[in-house]
Order: C-alpha cells, then sequence, then structure tokens
C-alpha cells in the first residue's frame, strides 16, 4: 500500500493537462469580461452614431 501511494505521489503524467485546463479557464473568464466590457462601448457608439445620423 506504501508503494503505491508514493508512486503516486511521485506520478507527474496528468499535470501538464491540469495546468493546461487551469490556463484555458482563466482565459475564458477573462474574455467574458472583456467582451462584456467592450459591448457596452460599442452600444454606445452605435447608440450616438444612430442619434447623430438621425438628427440631420
Amino acid at each position: 500500500m506504501n508503494k503505491n501511494l508514493t508512486r503516486f505521489w511521485r506520478d507527474d503524467g496528468g499535470q501538464d493537462l491540469v495546468e493546461y485546463a487551469l490556463l484555458l479557464s482563466i482565459l475564458a473568464v477573462a474574455a467574458v469580461a472583456t467582451l462584456g466590457t467592450l459591448a457596452g462601448s460599442i452600444t454606445t457608439v452605435w447608440t450616438n452614431t444612430n442619434t447623430q445620423l438621425s438628427g440631420s
């Protein structure tokens, strides 16, 4: 039993996959936050453009 636990503790075969999954999840959260802010800015620009074109 002790040998199995030692071997399991030293085995790092899936470590890369876990690191890539964490990195991908962090990037996804950052993208969602950025797109939320960007969407508000784009809406403001289109609203202002629409208002100026309608007033002419």
